[in-house]
């Protein structure tokens, strides 16, 4: 009595499946420098880890004698593998079956993969190459029918948000539900040239006077730069390597406390070129990124979104191995200024900080939210009293470091004040309601007005109030806590994290209702 018979059954089913789309397909999907989706898995997880569920999948033809003649595998992929050594749940989209049309099994999969990771509470990593969620439109004729967008998958999609981290890649174009599940992440990526992404692609947007091609409709060169994404790479290769360090920060799930990597010094034990970083000129910018990687972990750096934003620096970093959530303000856009998408982008970072118990180090040089027609057109406001809302419902340590300016309602976010956070200023630190070029015209407008020389009577007050703006009158007044000698802020990181470190604590977070 032997099961041979079935087992080599099972080992040519296996074999259709492995040969996904067939040679023909697979070729032209090289040809558009795209990799098959098994060799995307391969070069993304840990050599020989992956565990598929459901291989057998797809669509059959049987003869009359019910022996199986064709085989069309489903072109979802779902499992499990390793990265780092540490497992993760996987959903990819084979493209060269049906153009990742969501057919056949493919919903079913595709949920099951969501909550593969929902209840392993295990990280997931969706490579998305699929033209959306309805399938071929062909299926109206096939079934007879059409189907009520229901989204079932997405309590389960929303529900992982909360509780895995959630990495996206766009490998292809992606449409619809495609395009939806790859925004839908604490991380997600484009590849540039290879990959886009739209609400609907070019042949349906013909139809309403817009003849586009798939970049200039949905190229990682304006999801990059509006949001929608937050980083852009060079090659498929890049984005693997950078959701494998995203997750290296990261803890499989709420339930557990982010992991320590092996301490690295940072870049130079010297830091005192710190005390020159900030000119002494106010108006004069300066590149806050090399103050960043001084004050961490050597390397450890890891920028998100840097193509939008972009008066906002925000990432991940480590400071004695442990992950942290950083945020600079950059002077080279607006000054610093928080516009819409720097208050987008600040909710965003710190919402993963709060999930994943991320201690957060903020380095502020802030003169406002952005003034003029266009940030009131866009709405600043409104998303920046969500910003500051985000500020007041957070419950992760916070170390804050104010290098130059905090002036008015933006600045205010630099951290909570309803209870202690750690907070420091540099020499260079300025602070107020407003800064005092402009401000004086307004407080003092009468007064400049009735003088015989304006322009002296503003020189003067100038003079006169900006004697009493040193950051060490505020001290003694506690308005601030210390101020610090720059080369002294690594030592200072250290000893914060020292001390915040044991009082992290795991499991889920809620938010409150922001404006």
């Amino acid at each position: 009595m032997s099961w041979q018979k079935e087992l080599d059954e099972l080992e040519r089913r296996k074999q259709m499946a492995y040969k996904m789309g067939g040679d023909e397909k697979l070729a032209r999907h090289r040809e558009k420098g795209r990799l098959p989706v098994r060799e995307r898995i391969e070069q993304l997880v840990d050599a020989g880890s992956f565990q598929e569920v459901g291989a057998l999948s797809g669509s059959s033809v049987y003869d009359e004698h019910g022996v199986l003649t064709d085989f069309t595998p489903s072109n979802f992929l779902t499992g499990r593998a390793r990265i780092d050594g540490r497992p993760v749940v996987l959903a990819a989209d084979d493209f060269t079956v049906r153009g990742g049309a969501n057919d056949g099994a493919v919903g079913d999969k595709l949920m099951a993969s969501e909550r593969m990771a929902r209840d392993l509470q295990l990280p997931l990593i969706r490579m998305v190459d699929g033209t959306g969620g309805g399938g071929s439109v062909k299926n109206i004729e096939n079934q007879g029918y059409t189907l009520l967008p229901k989204l079932r998958m997405w309590p389960a999609m929303a529900e992982n948000l909360a509780t895995v981290p959630v990495v996206s890649m766009a490998l292809g174009s992606v449409a619809g539900l495609g395009a939806a599940r790859v925004a839908t992440s604490h991380y997600s990526i484009m590849v540039k040239n290879t990959s886009q992404l739209f609400i609907a692609g070019p042949p349906v947007v013909a139809r309403i006077g817009q003849v586009l091609d798939k970049n200039e409709l949905g190229g990682s060169s304006i999801h990059a730069r509006n949001g929608v994404v937050d980083d852009e790479v060079a090659s498929e290769a890049q984005a693997f390597a950078k959701a494998r360090k995203f997750l290296s920060y990261l803890p499989r799930s709420v339930h557990e406390l982010p992991p320590r990597s092996e301490q690295v010094a940072p870049a130079a034990s010297d830091q005192s070129w710190l005390r020159t970083a900030i000119p002494t000129e106010s108006r004069q910018v300066y590149k806050m990124r090399p103050i960043v990687e001084s004050v961490v972990d050597h390397g450890s750096f890891m920028e998100i979104g840097n193509k939008w934003g972009r008066s906002l620096i925000v990432g991940l970093a480590r400071i004695k191995g442990w992950p942290i959530a950083v945020f600079a303000s950059d002077p080279y856009h607006y000054g610093g200024a928080w516009d819409k998408q720097a208050s987008e982008k600040f909710i965003r970072m710190l919402d993963l900080a709060e999930v994943f118990h991320l201690p957060v180090v903020n380095l502020v040089d802030v003169p406002g939210f952005q003034i003029g027609l266009s940030a009131e057109k866009e709405g600043a406001m409104r998303y920046g009293v969500r910003a500051l809302t985000a500020v007041a419902q957070s419950t992760v340590p916070w170390c804050t470091f104010i290098v130059r300016k905090a002036f008015g309602v933006a600045a205010g976010g630099h951290q909570s004040d309803a209870r202690f956070n750690f907070r420091y200023a540099w020499p260079s630190a300025q602070w107020g309601s407003l800064p005092i070029e402009g401000g004086l015209e307004v407080a003092y407008k009468r007064e400049i007005e009735s003088a015989e020389d304006p322009d002296a009577k503003r020189r003067e007050i100038e003079e006169r109030v900006r004697s009493l703006t040193s950051p060490y009158r505020s001290a003694e007044a506690f308005v601030v806590e210390d101020i610090i000698d720059p080369s002294n802020t690594r030592d200072l990181l250290e000893e914060f994290i020292d001390v915040v470190i044991p009082l992290r604590k795991a499991g889920a977070r809620t938010f409150g209702y922001r404006p």
